[in-house]
């Protein structure tokens, strides 16, 4: 597996269709099954309970309420592939339905979206509608990065020999860090807007350029291999790419992609 991007996943989802209800051993990572099912059955159990307690631990406000019923029915509620689930900015830009056969098929072998409740999955995996974000201190369980974290460590770098484009946010980059070797060949990306000379980033436009980015690599048909490689790609795409930080033993390469403009 060359090139591997890793990316959050959204608060924002499809309304999935009645039929076709969880199966976890057929997603993908089967090695995952247990822990999977772990927290699948403490999110159920904090829900069946008092409605006050569900909400603070899963920080939904007095409009989202609704989705704690939601989660009480999540093994038998109707599912959607990933892919087409996960909506909001970053999914928006990305437009996998947009893509081509050949783009599609690049963005299954090297998507990855990590989650709260199934620790990590591929776009064809079928999962149903949920609450339940990375940053989460789930009962019994705990905050569900360190549980991921302790979960992926060995399993994750199998899937990532080759570049490892990881646009995470903090919330789910927590899940899982690269070690070792797997450093060097990892890059993270920050969005800087530029305007009268000076450089901020700004969260909306983040998102949406970090999918226009995915979009545009899978598009290209580029697998880059190492991290100089893939800024010169994104540089012959049209993106101003700097190196802010060279990878080190610690951390890996940093990026920044800087823009002018919001789309």
């Amino acid at each position: 597996m060359p090139f591997l991007v890793l990316l959050p996943p959204s608060e924002g989802k499809a309304e999935a269709p009645d039929g076709t209800p969880l199966a976890l051993p057929r997603l993908s990572l089967p090695a995952l099954t247990g822990a999977r099912e772990r927290v699948l059955d403490a999110l159920i159990e904090l829900c069946r309970g008092d409605e006050d307690t569900a909400a603070e631990v899963l920080g939904l406000s007095k409009g989202l309420r609704g989705e704690i019923a939601r989660n009480t029915a999540l093994r038998t509620a109707g599912t959607l592939p990933a892919g087409e689930l996960y909506t909001g900015v970053l999914y928006d830009a990305l437009g996998l339905g947009k893509l081509d056969e050949s783009a599609y098929a690049r963005a299954e072998r090297s998507l990855l979206i990590f989650s709260g409740l199934w620790g990590a999955v591929r776009l064809g995996d079928r999962i149903p509608a949920y609450r339940c974000s990375g940053g989460v201190k789930l009962p019994p369980l705990g905050a569900l990065g360190a549980y991921w974290r302790r979960e992926l460590a060995e399993l994750l770098p199998g899937e990532a020999d080759g570049l490892v484009l990881d646009l995470r946010s903090s919330a789910y980059a927590a899940s899982w860090k690269p070690a070792g070797e797997v450093i060097t060949r990892t890059a993270t990306v920050r969005v800087l807007q530029e305007r009268d000379g000076k450089r901020t980033v700004v969260s909306h436009f983040n998102k949406a350029t970090k999918g226009r980015l995915v979009r545009d690599l899978l598009n290209s048909g580029a697998e880059p291999a190492t991290a100089g490689a893939l800024l010169e790609v994104l540089r012959d795409l049209g993106y101003t790419v700097e190196v802010a930080a060279a990878a080190t033993a610690r951390k890996p390469w940093q990026l920044d992609v800087v823009v002018t403009e919001i789309h």
